[in-house]
């Protein structure tokens, strides 16, 4: 379910990933894609907020009805610049990669690429799974320091969790620390991200350094008098120490913040770069079937792409 960003989704510009604001409810609207043969609910990218901390994507997936033999359908394809953190909610898909990873997740399981300077994969039906997928991935835009190194892949079976106040619910830290549970996987900036299991009304902890945004993949939850329901983003700026969610029944939400991603990225396709250059060289590379991407043992086709639309346009880079 990864990608790819269009420019519907943000301008192919290195310019506003959309500026922290102070405590807000800033509610935008997802937009409908189909990724593989699967629809998403796209929450981010949007233009005017590229980024929620360092977090850059969000594709609410499905719900779909797949088979053993024909799910996500997503052939190899590449990435830079970034990790992809993928958290299904229903259902089994089976994650390969050019570092020869074979992985089937299933709810409660976190899968983590980095990509590095490079990485591909592919997302397909698991052979033995049928029945409903839904789930929710995300990128992360990885800083400077760690963008050009290696790929690297990491498998959680188990995730911890934290009861909320007064029975309200569970949550589940896919990445960072959240209630006193600290999750295992990687961060290469301050982040955090959150499965909230909602039965109740809740107060959820925050950091004041940190700006969130909620995503909501079940039910409706209310911000301020201000209700989210599946296909809408809510931003919530940065400045709070906690945060009240209404509910009238029971829901479920990714909460997504970070300290706010200061470095200016471009994005297109299944990248993420600072410059058309960067861009340009590794769409080369995909064309080329160098070994920058290496190959990914899928039966499924690889996917191609044009070249970026500021070259066939003759743009400067």
């Amino acid at each position: 379910m990864s990608g790819p960003v269009s420019t519907v989704d943000a301008p192919v510009t290195r310019a506003d990933t959309g500026h922290p604001e102070a405590p807000c409810v800033e509610i935008s609207d997802s937009r409908e894609a189909t990724v593989g043969t699967t629809r998403v609910r796209r929450a981010l990218p949007r233009r005017g907020r590229r980024t929620v901390g360092a977090w850059c994507f969000a594709d609410h997936m499905g719900p779909a009805d797949v088979t053993e033999n024909s799910g996500l359908d997503i052939g190899p394809h590449p990435h830079i610049g970034l990790q992809t953190v993928t958290w299904v909610t229903d259902g089994q898909v089976l994650h390969r990669d050019s570092l020869g990873s074979e992985q089937v997740i299933k709810p409660g399981q976190l899968n983590l690429m980095t990509a590095g300077g490079g990485v591909s994969h592919a997302e397909e039906a698991t052979g033995h799974y049928r029945g409903t997928l839904e789930g929710i991935q995300l990128w992360v835009a990885l800083p400077e320091a760690t963008r050009h190194g290696p790929a690297a892949f990491e498998h959680h079976d188990r995730l911890p969790r934290a009861d909320l106040d007064g029975g309200a619910g569970a949550a589940t830290v896919l990445i960072g620390d959240f209630g006193g549970a600290v999750s295992p996987a990687r961060r290469d900036t301050p982040l955090v991200g959150v499965d909230l299991d909602l039965r109740a009304s809740a107060t959820v902890p925050l950091r004041t350094g940190f700006e969130y945004a909620l995503v909501v993949l079940e039910g409706t939850v209310a911000v301020h008098g201000k209700a989210l329901h599946p296909g809408r983003l809510g931003y919530l700026g940065e400045g709070r120490d906690e945060l009240r969610l209404e509910v009238r029944e029971p829901a479920r939400a990714m909460l997504l913040g970070g300290t706010p991603f200061e470095e200016p990225i471009l994005m297109w396709w299944n990248f993420v770069g600072r410059t058309r250059a960067e861009i340009d060289a590794a769409h080369a590379s995909w064309q080329r079937q160098d070994d920058r991407f290496g190959r990914v043992a899928s039966a499924l086709p690889r996917i191609p792409v044009a070249a970026p639309h500021w070259q066939r346009a003759g743009g400067e880079r």
